[in-house]
């Protein structure tokens, strides 16, 4: 049975996420228009009556902009943490109380033939989270929105087959950009986003044997590039006498359309 996994979008203007096998569907977030949502899953040959769930991850509006109306147009229900609901309820819209479906950190939720484990991530969210999600004998990870690294983002990052990492930004670029200053505390905050290097020297000390392919994602538009975020991470990488390339797989997670999808 094919395991799949496929950023739809990620960056800071909207993520979505999909994993699935040959009978589960599932969405991890839904930051984009339900147009661009269903285009994303057109291309994967996924129809939107056949998703199963939809976990959010936090409620900014890049991570939840589109989960009302593909869970009524499609009947889909949405899971997040009690505190995310709270936040998110009034924005997203009317969702009946069967798709009202709460998670709790630490506590695996089994849909079908998957089981979605949350993680806690520090971030300036009610209650944010990160997803590992298994399926097979594969693990999947979505790690993005992270202030800094914590011990429980390293627990649950490690021994996953594929990631997906925040590479939020270029420091220096950050710094010398054009954001307001109270803005650019926030990002490199302890509950705002990591930047290449830091992405970079997490991978290094989760390594295992087991990652085949990482994603980088949750890139800034304005305070990185991609090609800079490879460049950065692969040179830490490099460093550390782990080799991109036959074994291990980066790529950059699209910002605007599909990004290549694993099949485990």
């Amino acid at each position: 049975m094919a395991v799949r996994f496929c950023p739809i979008a990620s960056g800071s203007s909207g993520n979505c996420i999909y994993a699935g096998t040959e009978s589960t569907n599932i969405l991890f977030d839904a930051g984009l228009s339900g147009k661009r949502i269903k285009e994303g899953l057109d291309i994967l040959n996924v129809d939107g009556t056949n998703i199963d769930a939809l976990f959010i991850t936090h409620e900014h509006s890049d991570h939840i902009k589109g989960a009302g109306i593909i869970s009524r147009r499609f009947d889909i229900p949405i899971y997040a943490t009690e505190g995310t609901w709270e936040a998110m309820e009034n924005t997203i819209g009317n969702i009946g109380r069967r798709n009202k479906k709460f998670i709790y950190s630490g506590e695996p939720c089994v849909i079908n033939d998957m089981c979605i484990m949350p993680f806690d991530i520090p971030h300036d969210a009610a209650e944010p989270v990160g997803y590992s999600i298994f399926a097979k004998d594969f693990k999947m990870t979505i790690a993005t929105d992270l202030g800094h690294v914590t011990d429980t983002v390293k627990e649950n990052i490690q021994g996953s087959d594929v990631l997906l990492l925040e590479s939020n930004h270029d420091v220096d670029m950050l710094k010398c950009g054009s954001y307001p200053w109270a803005l650019k505390q926030r990002i490199l905050g302890d509950k705002g986003h990591i930047s290449n290097e830091t992405a970079g020297k997490l991978i290094s000390e989760i390594m295992d044997g087991k990652l085949k392919h990482i994603y980088l994602g949750h890139l800034s538009d304005e305070n990185n590039e991609p090609h800079l975020a490879y460049e950065t991470v692969k040179s830490i990488l490099n460093e550390n006498d782990i080799k991109v390339g036959t074994y291990l797989k980066m790529d950059m997670a699209s910002r605007y359309s599909n990004s290549c999808p694993v099949i485990l």
